[in-house]
């Protein structure tokens, strides 16, 4: 892999528009069901900005070939020190370890910034989660539960499953 990891910029955000819209439009990997615009992203890297969270991109011959973010788990105070990863690829550059460096360093950056706790929350596609599963495992991440028939898009009910990784504190 080739790809230079950095902080989010505002010219960025088209490119994960483009790449979440995808995911939105063709998947349950998310459960949104409509893709949110530029500024939709432009809020939400300044309230990750806000909250001192790191949001990532992934470039690959200048591009940006995909991006993480990590999110609050909830907006009750007591869980101010445990968040959700968010990491998604454009479709054409899965399987070449940019997945595995955007997420080894978010949880890096998510160390340095407080966090104690990153939950993962991926819809249970069956084959089309696996990769997502199996990326979170080899880093450290372990089952931490299943929420049965919690989201429904594209016609079906689908689970979701839960995995966690502690931080040192």
């Amino acid at each position: 892999m080739d790809a230079v990891l950095s902080p989010a910029a505002p010219a960025d955000l088209r490119r994960v528009a483009e790449i979440f819209a995808h995911y939105v439009e063709t998947s349950v990997a998310t459960f949104e069901t409509a893709p949110p615009t530029v500024a939709d992203w432009q809020h939400r890297m300044g309230t990750l900005a806000g909250l001192g969270l790191p949001f990532l991109v992934a470039r690959d011959g200048g591009e940006v070939a995909g991006y993480a973010y990590a999110s609050p788990w909830r907006p009750k105070p007591a869980y101010r020190h445990t968040v959700e990863d968010t990491v998604y690829l454009d479709p054409g550059m899965t399987g070449r370890g940019l997945g595995r460096a955007l997420l080894g360093e978010l949880l890096a950056r998510c160390a340095q910034a407080g966090a104690r706790q990153v939950v993962a929350v991926i819809a249970d596609a069956g084959a089309e989660s696996e990769p997502s599963i199996a990326l979170h495992r080899s880093l450290g991440f372990t089952d931490a539960g299943r929420l049965t028939a919690v989201g429904r898009k594209q016609g079906r009910w689908i689970d979701t499953v839960l995995m966690q990784r502690g931080l040192a504190a």
